[in-house]
């Protein structure tokens, strides 16, 4: 993919990094991805890395959470701390039950989570690195996602300020000024909004965060980065050719994710979005619905029940291949899940009709993420009635307004991603 500059910016009080200006290869060559595990987060990061070129130029490193047992309970710690936390109790159970000693890992989470093939990030490492590689290669792209790799990213940069470039991808909370640049959602500021400051007693304002509004290294987007741009879909496109050109049209994609703090439902959601796909069903060539791993038993069994024998209907069993992607090039609209932003980024980067499920019981910022969406009409609530009102695919008024909103929404002020 050949590399792309960052859009000007809407305001002269907001510039383009230097180190970006003359295009990404001018100056950056090379990247490294720092990960948690979780694939919301990092294909964020992956997805920033292909949009500047360097997608075949990048390694990917991991800051791991031990899994399973207590460490369910102790995510909140910093993941250093629990690391050694992890590894001190792993030691008390091998002496508690009288076994020898054995040295532990604490790269990979213990090598609990099937990451050993990813290098686990190592801050030492990669600030020498990036220094013995400076004057052939020139500055170091380093790009983390995610709250767990905020200290590796920050202490990477402050290691090695002149032989690296760090973005941070999601709000790090506090002190900006570590980052040479933050790519966050503008929801996240939601709290510096007068409707959020109404709804959080005086007392806790000190407590949420952020504090202080955006400066100017901070981008703003409406929703997450992503993987998906035009070629991606071509490319896509033509591997599932075989498996979905045959489908009766139009094809409807449901994706259903998982309950958050933000986002609460359970079967209740499951019977309403049961019945809304039963009303429309008669306009649809063929259904596809893909459940996330997270995604509760009591709402997939409710809806596997209902649509499990339906010849129209097909329900993706979470084996590999994963249809995400074909999903993403071949459907003609998509109904979402409220929960999930990354789901719902993907989806209307496509310029395709989507339809959201259950935006009513969101709250707080991820309340004013829709907000956002249906203001600029990229989004529509799923009601069910959509085959009264003429099929579940919009009229072309609606189809030429969406792909409007999409562009606008590519921008550095507001953009979904890289498209």
């Amino acid at each position: 993919m050949r590399p792309i500059r960052l859009p000007e910016p809407p305001s002269p009080t907001i510039g383009v990094p230097e180190i970006f200006e003359g295009g990404a290869y001018s100056v950056i060559r090379r990247a490294v991805i720092i990960g948690n595990g979780y694939p919301g987060s990092e294909n964020q990061s992956i997805g920033l890395v292909r949009a500047l070129g360097l997608y075949d130029k990048h390694v990917l490193y991991r800051v791991t959470r031990p899994r399973g047992g207590i460490n369910e309970w102790l995510l909140w710690l910093p993941v250093s701390l629990h690391q050694k936390l992890d590894y001190l109790i792993q030691l008390i159970q091998i002496y508690s039950r009288g076994r020898n000693y054995v040295p532990l890992p604490l790269e990979n989470g213990g090598g609990s989570v099937g990451l050993a093939s990813v290098l686990e990030a190592d801050v030492k490492q990669i600030v020498t690195m990036a220094r013995q590689t400076f004057e052939k290669d020139g500055p170091l792209l380093v790009v983390a996602s995610g709250r767990d790799t905020i200290s590796v990213a920050s202490s990477i940069r402050r290691l090695a300020s002149e032989n690296v470039f760090v973005i941070q991808i999601q709000h790090p909370r506090s002190q900006l000024n570590r980052f040479d640049l933050v790519i966050t959602p503008r929801h996240d500021f939601y709290p510096l909004t007068p409707q959020a400051q109404e709804q959080v007693p005086q007392f806790l304002h000190r407590w949420i965060t952020p504090r202080e509004p955006p400066d100017r290294h901070v981008i703003l987007t409406l929703g997450a980065l992503h993987q998906i741009d035009s070629a991606t879909l071509r490319s896509t496109a033509a591997a599932w050719h075989d498996e979905f050109a045959p489908l009766p049209k139009p094809l409807l994609v449901v994706n259903i994710g998982w309950p958050t703090s933000h986002c609460r439902y359970g079967a209740d959601l499951a019977k309403q979005l049961t019945a809304y796909l039963l009303n429309i069903l008669s306009s649809c060539g063929t259904v596809r619905i893909s459940f996330s791993s997270r995604t509760p038993e009591k709402v997939s069994k409710i809806i596997v029940k209902e649509f499990a024998d339906n010849p129209k209907v097909y329900i993706w069993d979470g084996q590999e291949p994963n249809p995400h992607m074909g999903h993403l090039a071949w459907a003609d609209a998509f109904v979402v899940t409220a929960d999930s932003v990354s789901l719902i980024s993907e989806a209307c980067s496509t310029g395709k009709p989507v339809y959201v499920m259950g935006p009513e019981r969101c709250k707080w910022k991820l309340s004013d993420f829709h907000k956002s969406l249906r203001e600029r009409g990229v989004v529509r609530p799923f009601t069910g009635s959509e085959d009264k009102a003429g099929a579940i695919l919009p009229s072309t008024t609606w189809q030429k307004q969406q792909v409007r909103c999409v562009k606008h929404l590519l921008s550095v002020d507001g953009g979904f991603g890289h498209n």
